[in-house]
């Protein structure tokens, strides 16, 4: 049977070959426009997969059994034209990890690429558009191999479905097949693949033979799926060791390390722990990184075993020189894990992790008298990473001779995330203004078919913004009150040393005290940024709309935001959050 195509995707193919009528009178905006429809169509269909009720009973009944849900997958990937064996020619990275991975990954990626090497890269989740996640040295596929791989898969899928069990995959296992074909397809010297959730039941896992695997550092998230104790989530982490497949991780707690430990020596992998950065480095030269916080420099660390690794592999000669174990590094106290080899990393790997470059990861973005401070942080341990590197970076910033700074924050989480606990963590910080926001670019949803998602209601997620400004508040309310027992008790220990006891002295609360509940929610990002900037950004300078939000706080606020001389602006809580942001402040990366 020929697959079926749409009247659209017909159309583009006939162009594309010269047939059909008028093809050759085609303008160069004529195809532009024909692709651009192609690539909303491939984008609008691959989102009807995130509905899939099927799909969603089955993975109810096959989260239990790991060996199921990869059966699942291995039927998927036969349906769509391939054979788990065809993925043994990927030459495969394989990482995972709580936070990190995906910038271990994109320190790998950038390094193995200084090697003229022709790179894949698979992550996830996308920032503005879906093709994001599937990378061709370092470049987001083109709309035309995106729309052309799409079809391909999605196509073969739908002729061979089977009304027995789940016709279609999913969302994230659907892009997980596509950039298989992708990377085979187009003749990748390597895949750098990074696990979506967890790692023995990710559909990932259906890679048999990497070339080396990699564990950042682990914390608590996805408890639903993984677990509610970080033993349980090291465990499923570890699912990916392979037999005889080197694997590194950073250093961890001892409880989840031992657990790794106890992973790879059932599975019979050897399994290392990374050195400190500070190993690798020469005494008068510090290692420089593109990504910037503290909390890079381990990931950087698994980056350079993991590209090291897979060269000598391969076969390459300049992969670093060794280097003494115990001149730079010590093993940690209680360690269960052999250290791995200490070298002095090459030029090309030096020059790699220099020019690492991920999007919404402890970026800064100036605009004028606006800075953006953004990070996708969505756990707790990266939100205290997140805190670390904006107090270094922006409360460490010169103030201004003349003016007041203004500090907001923006933020969303998403899930089952305990966001009282991550908004917490964020209260150092000291802003004067904190907005909610779900994470929807415009109220429209026209253009914005990459960050559709089916999965939550808008009722929903706005509920959900209006519960965290509720714990919000609250937190404020406690840190004022406080602050009110301490200056209370400060009155009174001045009464009682000044001799003041018998006389009346008024105490007047804190002007923090008295502004605590400084908070707004907005139903999308543009209204937010919109209310925030107040036009003072060169880049966006959407002016806020008559009555965008009628709180006195808001009135209030826009005075002041528009008096400022600095207006810094940290957003975090969530990786669709940062995307929705970067969209409306650089077209370029809609483009």
């Amino acid at each position: 049977m020929a697959p079926r195509l749409g009247a659209r995707q017909a159309a583009l193919l006939l162009l594309c070959a010269g047939r059909g009528p008028g093809a050759r009178g085609y303008s160069t905006a004529a195809e532009a426009r024909a692709l651009s429809m192609e690539y909303q169509d491939a984008i609008r269909t691959l989102n009807t997969l995130q509905t899939n009720a099927s799909y969603l009973e089955q993975v109810k009944r096959e989260r239990g059994n790991p060996q199921l849900q990869l059966e699942a997958m291995g039927g998927f990937l036969e349906r769509s034209g391939l054979k788990v064996e065809d993925l043994d020619q990927l030459n495969i990275i394989h990482v995972t990890g709580t936070k990190g991975k995906g910038s271990t990954c994109a320190f790998a990626e950038r390094i193995l690429r200084n090697y003229g090497l022709k790179t894949g890269f698979y992550s996830s989740p996308h920032l503005v558009q879906v093709r994001e996640r599937i990378r061709i040295n370092g470049q987001p596929i083109g709309k035309e191999l995106f729309s052309k791989y799409f079809w391909q898969v999605y196509n073969s899928l739908e002729e061979t479905q089977d009304p027995c069990r789940a016709s279609m995959p999913a969302y994230f296992r659907f892009l997980t097949l596509m950039a298989f074909h992708v990377f085979l397809q187009e003749k990748v010297d390597l895949a750098v693949v990074e696990v979506g959730i967890g790692g023995a039941y990710d559909c990932t896992n259906i890679i048999r033979k990497p070339i080396v695997c990699g564990i950042s550092s682990l914390g608590i998230d996805h408890t639903s799926i993984l677990g509610d104790t970080i033993e349980k989530i090291a465990w499923q982490k570890g699912g990916i060791f392979k037999p005889g497949v080197p694997a590194f991780t950073v250093p961890q707690p001892y409880g989840p390390l031992e657990v790794l430990k106890n992973r790879a020596t059932e599975i019979g992998c050897p399994l290392s722990l990374c050195p400190h950065l500070d190993a690798y480095e020469d005494d008068d030269k510090a290692i420089i990184l593109g990504l910037a916080g503290e909390h890079q420099r381990s990931n950087a660390t698994l980056a350079l075993q993991l590209s090291q690794t897979w060269l000598q592999r391969q076969g390459y000669r300049d992969i670093g020189e060794p280097k003494d174990l115990w001149r730079n590094c010590q093993l940690p106290a209680g360690s269960l894990l052999p250290l791995a080899t200490v070298f002095r990393p090459s030029l090309s790997m030096l020059e790699g992790l220099q020019d690492t470059e991920w999007l919404g990861r402890t970026q800064i973005l100036h605009r004028g008298p606006v800075s953006y401070y953004i990070d996708g942080a969505h756990t707790s341990s990266s939100v205290q990473a997140c805190v670390r590197w904006f107090r270094r970076v922006a409360l460490n910033e010169d103030k201004p001779t003349t003016g007041s700074v203004v500090r907001v924050l923006l933020f969303n989480a998403t899930g089952e995330r305990d966001t009282g606990a991550l908004l917490k963590l964020l209260q150092p910080c000291q802003f004067d203004y904190a907005v909610f926001c779900p994470n929807i670019s415009e109220v429209s949803s026209v253009g914005n078919a990459d960050q559709q998602n089916f999965n939550v209601t808008l009722e929903n997620i706005l509920t959900r913004c209006l519960e965290n400004q509720r714990k919000w508040n609250g937190l404020m309310e406690e840190m004022s009150d406080d602050m009110w027992m301490s200056e209370v008790q400060e009155v009174g220990h001045l009464r009682k040393h000044e001799g003041l006891r018998g006389r009346h002295l008024l105490y007047v609360p804190s002007a923090e005290r008295l502004l605590n509940a400084n908070s707004l929610v907005f139903p999308c990002i543009s209204h937010a940024l919109q209310w925030i900037t107040q036009g003072r950004d060169p880049e966006f300078r959407h002016p806020p709309a008559k009555g965008l939000h009628q709180h006195t706080v808001a009135a209030s606020g826009a005075v002041l935001l528009k008096e400022a001389t600095t207006v810094q602006v940290l957003v975090t809580g969530s990786l669709h959050l940062v995307g929705g942001v970067l969209k409306l402040l650089d077209q370029s990366l809609s483009q």
